[in-house]
């Protein structure tokens, strides 16, 4: 048997066999997506192509690092992100573009300080330096770059800046992070010879991840692989849940279309979870009018069914997923707990603390790590210890207002005798905290929603000092924070969680106004993003699910067939209080 066929289904093998032309590899949740294109990599080799004919782009360099791994050849071929593609392009023809070779990639940091330094020179009107920060014109700039938009079609303000930005980025020599795709597409449409060159390299072209790509991206590969449209891309539309990021799932839905003799392979064996999990995903997804269908299935049997735990609040649910986590029998195995939004580890990381049960954070920081929970703590302790020095100086640091700090003797005695919340709201008052967020954070919304999470913990303390002192406290005994490396319980939200799968997963807050998250009720497309963030969320699961809610259930929890669920709710509900149909 040939090697490259080893642990291969007769559709991978379908997808590694192809010869010539465009290749649509529509790949189910925990199909062998990555290993199919890997094997597929190595079949090209093994025909006889050179190694520098071929290009493999992943999202992630620890993607690519995974498929440069198995294919372990010596001279292997190009295997790396669209932007480290775009890169070494750049170097060989930044000229094109007003550029030397020695160039530099300016970071979001970097590009953020040159923005702040143009709207200093800017003559604006007082509305319109209210409605213009460098956040704004930095995410402007980048979904113009992005979607390869004309800026002729741009708001006037806006159109001004991005010129201005630009020329500041040539006087510098410099590119952005958006650059390293859109600056290579510009080149090759404005000079035909340089693009022939690089189609003329590049005879097969494979992406990864392809549900992913945006406009600019696409646009990239399109243009190298039109000569010998060997072009072979591999996704799963039902996983696309970047479009916050500019990512454009219709590129994969449209994909036939572009590429009128495409070889369609669908990877429906699911080699992950159990068949009690895959029907349920399956007939959520089902609901989206937008994608590519697919019949996904599994030979692992049945499982267990799903579990639909009904709790009183937040922390109940997560005082709930503790005690569970807790009674594991086996401790070899690998537990997450997903959630919508990073504000709910607040809850899960406090009962995981007290209870001593080591976790990690994954791509996330621990709730009471991060800086706008540090700076509003720091603000109530000096409030009631003026001489806590070290509070003040993370006061004055952090940008706080004036008159804020000029309370030579802390908190007035009338203001301390509010509670704790009501306390954290007279300090956001006081500093203009929350309009400083929005001025100096892109993500001002995450922190805003992590202080009101903050506010809510505070209402379950009657004074100032107990709910320091509690927080003080799960800081302390933290014993988690020092076994991160070993701890098999995972804490992250579901867009970090794609590409990853554990025994047993919690999922967080299946709530309507969290999944699907309210922001997403403006329109049809928003719901259909979150429900694939559902989708996603359910098929991290291989043995066990448990998908818990409090208020007011999900409307995805109704999507899913009843005979495949086990629904309970907390002994402490009343009868009256309790979801009791789905």
């Amino acid at each position: 048997m040939n090697p490259l066929y080893k642990n291969l289904n007769e559709k991978q093998v379908e997808a590694v066999d192809y010869q010539n032309g465009p290749l649509l590899i529509v790949a189910g949740a925990g199909s062998g997506k990555t290993k199919t294109l890997t094997s597929r990599l190595a079949a090209i080799l093994k025909l006889g192509v050179s190694p520098e004919n071929i290009i493999a782009i992943t999202f992630t360099n620890k993607a690519a690092e995974e498929m440069q791994n198995r294919i372990m050849d010596k001279k292997p071929p190009f295997i790396g992100t669209f932007h480290s593609l775009g890169a070494r392009i750049l170097k060989k023809e930044a000229n094109f573009v007003d550029r030397s070779r020695n160039f530099s990639i300016f970071d979001s940091d970097d590009s953020l300080r040159l923005i702040k330094n143009i709207i200093k020179n800017f003559n604006l009107t007082g509305e319109e330096r209210r409605d213009i920060n460098h956040f704004k014109l930095r995410k402007e700039f980048s979904r113009i770059k992005g979607g390869l938009a004309e800026i002729e079609d741009e708001d006037e303000i806006i159109g001004r800046f991005f010129g201005e930005y630009e020329n500041a980025l040539e006087k510098n020599n410099a590119f952005d992070f958006d650059d390293l795709i859109e600056k290579p597409v510009k080149i090759f449409r404005q000079h035909p010879a340089i693009l022939e060159k690089y189609q003329n390299q590049f005879q097969h072209i494979l992406v990864d991840e392809f549900q992913d790509t945006n406009v600019s991206q696409y646009a990239f590969i399109k243009l190298l692989s039109q000569k010998h449209k060997n072009l072979s891309v591999v996704g799963d539309d039902q996983q696309s849940i970047y479009r916050f990021r500019g990512s454009d799932f219709r590129i994969f839905l449209d994909f036939e279309k572009d590429w009128p003799k495409t070889k369609v392979v669908l990877l429906e064996q699911n080699y992950r979870s159990s068949g009690n999990i895959i029907r349920a995903a399956s007939a959520l997804i089902s609901g989206n009018k937008f994608q590519k269908p697919k019949n996904l299935w599994t030979e692992n049997p049945d499982g267990e069914l799903l579990k639909v735990i009904e709790h009183r609040d937040e922390d109940a649910e997560a005082e709930w997923i503790a005690e569970k986590i807790s009674g594991s029998k086996k401790s070899n195995q690998s537990i997450a707990v997903l959630y919508r939004t990073n504000a709910q580890s607040r809850a899960l990381e406090t009962v995981l603390i007290e209870r001593g049960i080591p976790y990690r954070i994954f791509g996330g920081v621990r709730f009471y790590e991060r800086k706008e929970i540090k700076d509003i703590v720091a603000a109530l302790r000096w409030g009631i210890n003026p001489k806590d020095a070290v509070s003040l100086e993370r006061l004055k640091t952090n940008l706080l207002k004036k008159p804020f700090l000029e309370i030579k003797n802390g908190i007035p005695e009338k203001i301390k005798k509010l509670s704790p919340a009501e306390l954290i709201a007279y300090v956001l008052e006081a500093t203009d905290y929350l309009n400083q967020l929005k001025k100096n954070y892109a993500n001002y919304q995450e922190r805003t929603e992590n202080i009101n999470e903050l506010i809510y913990f505070a209402g379950n303390f009657g004074n100032l000092q107990e709910f320091l002192e509690a927080i003080s406290l799960l800081q302390g005994t933290d014993i988690a924070k020092n076994n991160e490396t070993t701890a098999n319980v995972h804490l992250m939200t579901i867009h970090l969680a794609k590409g990853l799968e554990f025994d047993k997963v919690f999922i967080a807050g299946c709530n309507e106004g969290l999944l699907p998250h309210q922001m997403s009720y403006s329109g049809e497309a928003e719901i259909e993003e979150e429900r694939r963030l559902m989708y996603v969320a359910m098929t991290r699961a291989k043995k066990e699910l448990y998908l818990n809610f409090y208020n007011l259930a999900s409307r995805f929890l109704y999507e899913i067939p009843p005979e495949l669920v086990e629904l309970s709710a907390e002994k402490s509900l009343d009868d009256e209080e309790r979801y009791i149909e789905m």
